[in-house]
This record gives structure tokens, sequence and C-alpha cells, in this order.
């Protein structure tokens, strides 16, 4: 990378779980982490208690589930005249328990603008200024989750991700409409049909860009964060007994700072420079153990529907 002072990561979300931790990973490496967050005096107040050294990082209001948000952010963060070397999207929500779909500014369903549409106005907008970087090398990581894979032992449990034939899309995503695929509002569904769009995004990306720019593109799995604040809207008797399960029953649990030192590593190692490449540690966690590339799903490897989703999300989030 360039010399470690000048070298800048944007992470979003960076205010609690893996992206915090994933923040205090790199600014122990050097780097200079903006932490892009909707709660600013919460992102200031998380990397006080972790002790991350106040000349390593700045935080910038970063709403993704509003795209005028977004767009502003991009303003702010090219007025704060920092070269971005590496963009991590790592935000997310995850509401299991809406009985109704919450909207976005837009009118979008909130799970799917947060995850999917915002950062994805992120990344086309911030691709300018990954190109203008001096590093030698330029990363771009979005985060997975393994509930995006029916093929996978944690991505079984119902209801399954499935993006149809992109209905909601076609149809504009505003009410009645809030899934994917047209059907009846699932609050679980549309957190998994949003990271199957991560990581479409992710290769679409690598595919589009990465041999005319030399931006390696990649996502990961960094294990089962069963603790993350992302399960904060699930009911209390979860959020006890799914950490405890996976650590003793799957031995799939990962802790914070582990998974944020493995996201770290991801946006900074040579041995993770493959482009296109979706990182994973797997399942069942061993000490020491080796990251491997993972085969995504079938819908996630779709490259039919990645470029039909690509010019869809385009439309709607106005960059055609």
């Amino acid at each position: 990378m360039a010399e470690n002072r000048q070298s800048t990561v944007v992470i979003t979300g960076a205010s609690s779980g893996v992206g915090l931790y994933a923040a205090k990973a790199m600014a122990k490496r050097g780097w200079h982490v903006v932490m892009a967050c909707r709660n600013q005096p919460k992102a200031h107040q998380a990397a006080k208690e972790l002790d991350i050294p106040m000349d390593s990082y700045s935080v910038m209001q970063l709403d993704l589930g509003s795209l005028d948000s977004v767009q502003q952010f991009v303003k702010d963060f090219r007025a704060s005249g920092r070269s971005l070397d590496a963009l991590l999207c790592n935000a997310a929500i995850y509401m299991p328990l809406l009985k109704e779909p919450l909207r976005s500014p837009e009118g979008y369903e909130l799970t799917m603008t947060t995850n999917h549409l915002g950062h994805f106005l992120l990344c086309n907008l911030m691709l300018e200024d990954l190109k203008n970087s001096t590093a030698p090398e330029k990363r771009l990581v979005i985060l997975g989750t393994v509930t995006h894979n029916p093929d996978e032992l944690g991505g079984k449990i119902p209801p399954r991700p499935d993006l149809g034939k992109l209905e909601g899309f076609v149809n504009g995503f505003k009410d009645p409409i809030t899934m994917i695929d047209g059907k009846k509002f699932e609050p679980v569904k549309a957190y998994k049909d949003s990271k199957v769009c991560n990581v479409l995004t992710m290769r679409e990306l690598h595919r589009r860009y990465h041999e005319t720019t030399g931006i390696i593109f990649t996502s990961l799995y960094p294990g089962c964060v069963a603790d993350t604040p992302l399960f904060r809207n699930h009911y209390p008797l979860f959020q006890k007994i799914f950490p405890w399960f996976q650590k003793n029953i799957t031995g799939g649990y990962v802790s914070q700072e582990l998974a944020g030192e493995r996201v770290a590593d991801v946006v900074t190692k040579p041995e993770y420079g493959q482009s296109g490449s979706y990182w994973s540690w797997g399942n069942r966690q061993k000490k020491g153990r080796e990251a491997f590339v993972q085969k995504v799903s079938p819908q996630a490897r779709d490259e039919e529907k990645a470029e039909r989703m690509w010019d869809l999300s385009e439309q709607l989030v106005g960059l055609v």
C-alpha cells in the first residue's frame, strides 16, 4: 500500500460491531480510518472506548438509508482532501421482528436501501476516488454473510433468499412493493436478499472495472459474530442463546475483535489480492484457521441476474 500515514480507508457502519473492530485493526496498521456513520456521537464514543488513537480516525455523517445522505457524504469526503485507498462496505441493518416495512426518504424498503442501494450508490460514486489513489493496491471490500447461501449450513434456515425475476426492482420498489421478488414483506428474507445483492454487486464491479482500474473487488464472511449489535433488534432471548449456541454447539463463533482483524487482512494483505473473490474461514472455527476462496450461492453467481440487477439498481439510485 501507499506510505502508511497517507493510506485512508472509509468504513461504513464503523460505530459498532465488526465495522468498529475493523476500524481499530486498520488504525493499528497505521491507516487513517474515516468512520462513515449515521450516529456521529456514538462513533466518537465507541472509538474512545476502544482506545483508537484520536489522530488515526475521523467521523463523517453517512446514513445509507438515504440516497441524498450518500451523495452528501461523497461531497464531504472530497472536501476533506484525503485520498481514498480502500472502501469497506460493512454497514447493514437487520430487523427480523418488523411487522410492516419501513421506507427510505425515496420510498424504498429500508433494509434493501441501507444494505444494498445505499452501498451500490456509494461504490459507484467512489470508484472515481479509488481510481485517483496513488496506492499500488486499491481495494473495495463488501462484507458478506453465510445466510446469503442456501448451499451452506448457516444459509439453510428459512426463509431462504430468493430474488425471483427482480420484480421489485422492475416495479420501482415503492409502496406497496417491498421485496425484490415482488412478494409479501418478510423482514428476515429482506436482509438475506440484500446480502445476495451485495455479492452480486462485488462480482459485477469486478467484471466491469477490475481490468481497467486495477481496483481489487472482494467480499468476505469473517465467521459467525453471534454477539454483534446486528442482532440488537431481535428477541432478547435470541440475543442470549445464539452466541452460546455458536460457541458450544456449532463451534462457529468468532469474536468481534477477530472478525475485525480478518476484515483488515482482506483490506490490506497481499494474499487477499485476488479480485472477484469471496473469502471465508468456514463455519466451524478452528484456531489458526486459514482463509480460502469460497464458492458463492447459485443466485450470487448468476451473471445474467447480476447484470440486470446492476442496470435496475442504477435506475433506482438515479445514476442513469
